[in-house]
């Protein structure tokens, strides 16, 4: 069914915004496990200020970065809107939005397991695709 989107009418671009959407909204299913783990469903659910502490720094490194993700994804998102509203698409679009999708990717686990430097690489990359994405509006 995806490799259908593929050839109906779907870029490129478009496909991998989508497969971004899809994994930026799940990003935090594991924080709130982790939640119900530690405080129980009840505590889980009836916190009155909707942001407690976890214990496991994970967690928390993990809540970081699932922020981070949707800070970028409001950049991210309507680059990619515009490349396509403006037929702008290329080769190079296309690489920069796969190359986006794994950079967030990486970034995501990499924040989560605090792994430093290769953080801070993951993040570039996905700024370089952003910026790909805002230079093949100029051209």
């Amino acid at each position: 069914m995806i490799e259908g989107l593929m050839t109906e009418g779907i870029t490129t671009e478009v496909y991998w915004l989508l497969m971004t959407i899809l994994m930026t909204s799940l990003m935090w299913l594991p924080y709130i496990i982790n939640r119900i783990v530690e405080l129980g469903v009840v505590a889980a659910l009836m916190d009155p200020y909707g942001h407690t502490e976890a214990a496991s720094p994970w967690a928390n490194r993990m809540m970081s970065a699932h922020i981070n993700a949707v800070e970028n994804l409001v950049l991210f998102a309507p680059l990619v809107i515009l490349v396509v509203m403006q037929n702008a698409a290329t080769e190079n679009t296309a690489l920069a939005v796969q190359a986006y999708f794994y950079a967030r990717l990486a970034h995501f686990l990499l924040f989560t397991f605090a792994v430093p430097l290769l953080r801070i690489v993951s993040f570039l990359i996905g700024f370089t695709a952003e910026m790909m994405l805002l230079l093949a509006l100029f051209s």
